[in-house]
């Protein structure tokens, strides 16, 4: 499994949309600028929002996104599924024996199961709310204390 940029960036928008206060419209260069996604990819992360039932498109000149739901009820493992697909460490475990014949006879096959509950249970309880963000990615690096060579190992 590999969380990419799709699931960062549709991370990045949608905790910035719940830090927001309700009802504020937010548009979509201010989600750009704000959490540094690059256009391209936030075009077609958003399309995929709304058609999951996460976002709220607003059109016109005073247009952009809401949330279309609390964001306490928007889960990490929604928002993984919703912009890339189901949750699955091997396919095998969603596909079994149409996938690989010894599905039947493998040993591992509990082991991954196991493991791929554990994260998607782990994903479900985690919600957008938790991490509502209010200023943006790009505003808190600015604030960040830089750190100097000889601090690399320092212990925080």
């Amino acid at each position: 499994m590999n969380v990419g940029r799709r699931v960062d960036y549709a991370v990045r928008a949608l905790s910035y949309l719940a830090g927001q206060s309700d009802g504020r419209v937010v548009s979509r260069t201010d989600i750009e600028r704000s959490q540094d996604v690059p256009s391209f990819y936030l075009s077609k992360i958003m399309k995929d929002l709304v058609a999951g039932g996460l976002v709220q498109s607003h059109i016109g000149s005073k247009g952009g996104f809401t949330l279309a739901k609390a964001a306490s009820a928007i889960t990490i493992k929604e928002v993984y599924e919703t912009v890339e697909r189901p949750l699955v460490l091997m396919e095998c475990l969603d596909k079994g024996a149409d996938y690989c014949s010894f599905c039947s006879v493998c040993l591992q096959k509990s082991i991954w199961q196991e493991a791929q509950s554990v994260l998607a249970n782990f994903l479900a309880g985690v919600t957008i709310e938790s991490i509502a963000d209010r200023q943006g990615l790009k505003e808190r690096l600015g604030r960040a204390p830089q750190i100097s060579k000889g601090l690399v190992n320092a212990r925080y």
